[in-house]
C-alpha cells in the first residue's frame, strides 16, 4: 500500500480542519481528491507529505510511518503544493539542479533533461523562473516534484494557470505516470477528474463523504434519470404505478422525467407499460449523472 491514512486529525484552534479520515491509495492508482474550499484537502496533503504535523492518527507512505520516518518518506514523495513556492531568481535548469542535488539524484544532468521534456518545459528552459508565465512556473514545480523519480506523487491543483492545450499535455503526463506510480491530486476542474482519475475521494468539512471508483459514482449504481416521451397524453395516476420509482416529474402532457434505482430495468418497464396501455414511445433517454452534480449533492453546494 503506497499511501495509508488512518484516522487522521487536525485542528486549528477550535476549528477541526480534518476529522478522523481514513483511506488508502495503491500503486498504479490515480485518485482525485475533491472538496470545496476549506474542506481540508490541502491540510490533508501537507500531513501526508510530512510538511504539517497531525494532531492525531497516522500516515504511512510506502510502508513507512511519516511522522517517525519523515526523511525516508520524503525521498519517496514528489509534492507539488498549491502555492508552488519557487526560487524565482534562479534559472530553470539551475533550480532543477539544486532540487536534484538535495535529493542526491544520480546522472542528474540527464534526469533534468528528461523531466524538462516530460512536462514540456523545453521552449522556456533557458529562462530565469521570474520571466516565466504562471503556466510555465507550474511546470517547473511539477518537474521539481518528479526530479527524484518518486514512487508517490501528491499534486495540489497541478494545472492551475495552464491554458487548455497545456492542461491536456499535463493530463497526459499524469496519466502516463499513473501507470507505475501512486498519484493523489486535488482539483476543482471536474473534467480533469473525469479525464484522469480511476477513483474519487470527496471531503467536506473535514470528513470524507464519498470514496469510490469514478465509474461507480457516475453510473448505474447511483440513481439515474430517464426522460420518456409518449405520442399520446397520459396522466400521473397511470405512470406512477411503475415499480421502483424514486421520483417522477411531468415535463409536458406527453413527456416525463423519472428517477429510478436502475435505468436499464426502468427502460424495460416503460416498454411493457406502453404495450399494456397501447401507447407509443417517441423517445427514451438516460440522463447520466454528471460528476459536478454529484459533487454538489455531497458537499451541499448548488450550481
Amino acid at each position: 500500500m503506497s499511501i495509508k491514512v488512518d484516522h487522521l486529525f487536525k485542528k486549528y484552534g477550535d476549528q477541526v480542519a480534518v476529522d478522523q479520515i481514513s483511506f488508502e491509495v495503491t500503486q498504479g492508482e490515480i485518485v482525485g481528491f475533491l472538496g470545496p474550499n476549506g474542506a481540508g484537502k490541502s491540510t490533508t496533503m501537507k500531513m501526508i507529505t510530512g510538511y504539517l504535523a497531525s494532531d492525531g492518527g497516522k500516515v504511512h507512505v510506502c510502508g513507512m510511518e511519516v511522522h517517525g520516518e519523515s526523511l525516508d518518506t520524503k525521498k519517496r514523495i514528489g509534492y507539488l503544493p498549491e502555492s508552488n513556492p519557487l526560487y524565482v531568481e534562479m534559472f530553470v535548469r539551475e533550480y532543477l539542479q539544486f532540487i536534484g542535488e538535495l535529493h542526491q539524484v544520480t546522472s542528474l544532468k540527464l534526469r533534468i533533461e528528461e523531466v524538462i521534456g516530460m512536462v514540456g518545459l523545453g521552449p522556456e528552459s533557458h529562462k530565469q523562473i521570474a520571466q516565466l508565465s504562471k503556466g510555465y512556473k507550474q511546470r517547473v514545480g511539477l518537474a521539481a516534484a518528479l526530479i527524484h523519480n518518486p514512487a508517490v506523487l501528491i499534486l495540489d491543483e497541478p494545472t492551475t494557470g495552464l491554458d487548455p492545450n497545456q492542461i491536456k499535455e499535463i493530463r497526459d503526463v499524469i496519466k502516463e505516470l499513473g501507470k507505475s506510480k501512486t498519484i493523489l491530486f486535488s482539483t476543482h476542474i471536474m473534467q480533469e477528474v473525469e479525464a484522469i482519475c480511476d477513483r474519487v475521494i470527496v471531503i467536506n468539512k473535514g470528513k470524507i463523504v464519498a470514496d469510490d471508483q469514478l465509474s461507480v459514482l457516475t453510473s448505474g449504481n447511483q440513481d439515474t434519470l430517464v426522460r420518456v416521451q409518449f405520442s399520446e397524453e397520459i396522466d400521473l395516476e397511470q405512470i406512477k404505478k411503475l415499480p421502483n420509482l424514486i421520483k417522477i416529474d411531468r415535463l409536458d402532457t406527453k413527456s416525463w422525467e423519472i428517477q429510478a434505482k436502475n435505468a436499464d430495468t426502468l427502460g424495460k418497464e416503460l416498454m411493457s407499460f406502453a404495450l399494456q396501455h397501447n401507447l407509443n414511445i417517441v423517445s427514451l433517454q438516460t440522463q447520466t449523472r454528471r460528476l459536478e452534480d454529484i459533487f454538489s449533492e455531497l458537499t451541499g453546494k448548488t450550481n
